[in-house]
């Protein structure tokens, strides 16, 4: 009976960490790719009024910029304002877009590497935990 649970305990971690590996990996290749194939474009940091069903706690500033090809696009900004890189309302920010998909996005000098990193490095520790667990079942 120990030794099943065990294993599901193994198995079940082997897998978070996995899919903690993938996360790392498919943000990096997305920064990676955006810094090959994206433009440059300024845009303008806004803040949008609160509601009363909305919830508290850091929201996100909406981005404004023109694409090369004249749209005026609106998205949520892919990271939050921080003290040593804030985003004021009214602001101005260089980022880089997809020209195929503008709503992705990357605030230039904010891309968070270290975060894929993270995910990379805790999700094989966490596999390899695993797999010392298989090993010490056997």
């Amino acid at each position: 009976m120990g030794g099943t649970l065990l294993a599901g305990l193994a198995l079940f971690a082997g897998l978070g960490g996995l899919v903690a590996c993938l996360a790392g990996r498919a943000g990096l290749r997305e920064i990676r790719w955006l810094r090959r194939v994206g433009l440059p474009a300024q845009a303008l940091v806004r803040y949008r009024v609160l509601g009363e069903d909305d919830r508290a706690g850091g929201p996100r500033p909406l981005l404004q910029f023109t694409t090369v090809d004249g749209r005026v696009v609106e998205v949520f900004s892919p990271v939050p304002s921080s003290r040593s890189c804030r985003l004021v309302d009214g602001g101005q920010v260089w980022i880089t877009y997809d020209p195929a998909d503008p709503g992705r996005l990357l605030v230039d000098g904010r891309e968070r590497r270290w975060l894929e990193y993270a995910f990379l490095a805790s999700g094989g520790a966490i596999t390899m935990t695993a797999l010392a667990l298989l090993t010490y079942r056997a």
